[in-house]
């Protein structure tokens, strides 16, 4: 297969992941957005590796995906901090976190 054909399904990926951050209030949503963006990083990472033929690209995404477990972990964490003090979970309302 052509490295078009990764390209094009990361791109359309990636631009679900940013309408879904765009469009959405609810933070666990953000968050599966933000982690369908790193998908399709990690998928155009590694169809640039596989057409170079090298392993950079694949080392770069499991970088990339420590990264994303971080991030759910550090968010998950959070979300359910704001549950179990009932703040109202709206993102353009919630203000419990500037201190």
């Amino acid at each position: 297969m052509n490295i078009e054909w990764f390209l094009t399904v990361s791109a359309l990926i990636f631009c679900i992941g940013a309408a879904g951050v765009i469009t959405r209030r609810n933070p666990l949503v953000i968050l599966l957005c933000l982690e369908l963006m790193l998908n399709a990083a990690n998928l155009a990472l590694i169809a640039f590796s596989r057409m170079h033929g090298n392993h950079d690209g694949q080392v770069f995404a499991v970088i990339v995906m420590v990264v994303a477990a971080c991030e759910v972990t550090v968010g998950l964490g959070v979300i359910v901090a704001m549950y179990r003090r009932r703040v109202p979970i709206d993102v353009d309302e919630l203000r419990e976190l500037q201190g």
